[in-house]
């Protein structure tokens, strides 16, 4: 019996996945199950609905409850400076190898709520280059680009963020970046100006082209192995040649990605485009 009702619940979300493949244009299919069954398990939770193939009937006919199934189904965690000593070795190593460009084209995909997205536009204005960056910033879900382009945050959060802008090697004031009021922090326009928000499908959307730096960090630790050899192959498509891939710290190169990149720094998950020698 625990066979088959495993088996029944399998074959429910593979048909939930397709259903929303085939209506939205969101392909989940090849997330890591294991972990797409817990958070449809959550989702099933918070929403009071029974079962997912009733979940599947109401979010076909209600692009509103679609909406909040597909923050609840995608993991959004971010956080300023998330892993300091990746920036302070992004600031150190990869910072000296883009001041001879001119124009420098920087990626975050799976930008989540924005946090990283702005921590990268400062370091890159304290190093002087921010002016010559065009950074796009992309996520899945329509509401966390929404949050990101707003760029305001909760005031709490910040002394956190300072203590992590110093372990990356910032010598400033983050303060000088924002503005707080009324418990909540406001990033400049100067910094949101050179970021360009948009909602994008890493899965099922074509990548940008001609990018200096991608960062795809924590992004596809949610991916099964085949999307995961899938989506760096992209990446690399993507990528200048002596471009950097920056991942999250849990994440390795395997297959696919071991033959678009090669260890720049390794230990905190940052490649470079060009085939092994």
């Amino acid at each position: 019996m625990a066979v088959e009702r495993a088996a029944d619940q399998a074959a429910e979300l593979t048909r939930f996945l397709e259903a929303v493949a085939g209506r939205y244009g969101y392909d989940l299919r090849g997330y890591a199950p294991t972990s797409l069954r817990r958070r449809v398990v959550a989702t099933l939770r918070q929403s009071g609905i029974p079962s997912l193939p009733e979940l599947e009937r109401r979010i076909l006919s209600d692009p509103v409850l679609f909406a909040r199934v597909l923050d609840s189904l995608t993991v959004r965690v971010s956080e300023m400076f998330r892993d300091p000593t990746f920036y302070r070795a992004f600031r150190a190593r990869v910072v000296p190898l883009l001041q001879a460009k001119t124009h420098i084209n920087v990626w975050h995909a799976g930008c989540s709520t924005g946090e990283e997205a702005y921590s990268t536009a400062i370091v890159l204005a304290e190093e002087g280059l921010l002016d010559r960056c065009q950074i796009y910033a992309t996520d899945l879900s329509p509401r966390a680009i929404e949050d990101a382009r707003l760029g305001v945050y909760a005031a709490d959060g910040l002394a956190r963020f300072a203590g992590h802008y110093r372990a990356a090697g910032g010598a400033l004031d983050l303060a000088r970046y924002a503005t707080e009021a009324y418990g909540r922090v406001s990033f400049h326009e100067s910094l949101r100006g050179k970021i360009h928000f948009f909602q994008h499908d890493l899965v099922g959307d074509h990548v940008f082209a001609e990018m200096d730096v991608i960062f795809c960090r924590n992004v596809m630790i949610y991916f099964g192995r085949a999307l995961k050899e899938r989506v760096l192959t992209k990446l690399g498509d993507g990528m200048r040649p002596g471009g950097f891939l920056c991942l999250g710290r849990s994440e390795h190169l395997a297959g696919a990605g071991r033959l678009r990149f090669t260890d720049f720094a390794p230990s905190e998950r940052i490649f470079r485009a060009g085939a092994p020698s």
